[in-house]
């Protein structure tokens, strides 16, 4: 069994990375830094998307519930089921947006 070349695995590496850009083009992300056409950078257009998915799931929770109250639905379950999975999802988004607060007063506190 023979080693890897260093060469070899750079010459693959950078292969394998024009292979990407190429591909990233052919979809309609022209640049490979993250920033799509809208000049959203990905990470960005991420968060949004998933406040938007616990707003959604906030609001099914809630029409769920009004249903219920209003006596349109009588399966009790369902509606605190939905009204757990607003909870969890609202709960996992509130730790997600902690952490990045403490990352960023962590990365803001580093000596220059």
């Amino acid at each position: 069994m023979t080693g890897i070349e260093s060469g070899k695995l750079l010459q693959l590496r950078s292969a394998i990375l024009n292979q990407n850009q190429a591909l990233q083009r052919a979809a309609g992300n022209p640049s490979s830094d993250g920033v799509d056409a809208a000049g959203e950078t990905s990470f960005g257009k991420t968060l949004v998307d998933a406040v938007r998915a616990v707003n959604d799931q906030q609001v099914k929770a809630s029409a769920i519930s009004e249903s219920y109250e209003r006596g349109d639905t009588s399966d009790i379950v369902q509606v605190m089921v939905e009204r757990q999975k607003a909870s969890l999802s609202f709960e996992a988004t509130l730790q997600v947006r902690n952490k990045l607060l403490s990352a960023y007063r962590d990365i803001m506190n580093m000596p220059v």
